[in-house]
């Protein structure tokens, strides 16, 4: 059973940075693309970022191109999501997902359904 805990999450002020981290267990892990999504209050799940599974392609909402980056570890079954120059509107609860089946891409057109596994999330809220 695949199980992915996100962590990093927290409190910061406009302009300031976080870096999320997914931990990702029952799954082989170096053949999934990895994603992050993030739900604000009262909206829908929205696409943040992908990383094919060994690392060489990724995709960005136009939201966060520029500032956000996505990398992963396959090593430590790990998957990260670094945030820069972050703004209120960033604020929402980060979940981190896989694709719905290995050496499958996903990425910002994908429709939701393409994406399988999703972890619990982490409150991420940025103040003025």
């Amino acid at each position: 059973q695949v199980q992915l805990v996100e962590s990093g999450g927290g409190l910061v002020q406009a302009g300031g940075s976080l870096r999320l981290s997914c931990a990702a267990t029952g799954l082989t892990f170096n053949t999934y693309t990895m994603a992050w999504f993030r739900q604000a209050p009262g909206k829908e799940r929205e696409f943040v970022a992908a990383i094919n599974w060994s690392g060489r392609s990724t995709d960005y909402a136009d939201s966060v191109k520029g500032r956000f980056t996505i990398s992963r570890a396959n090593a430590k079954n790990m998957v990260y999501l670094q945030m820069n120059s972050l703004k209120p509107v960033d604020t929402a609860v980060y979940y981190c997902a896989t694709a719905k089946g290995p050496m499958r891409w996903v990425g910002v057109n994908s429709p939701v359904t393409d994406f399988g596994s999703w972890g619990q999330g982490t409150q991420v809220t940025v103040s003025s």
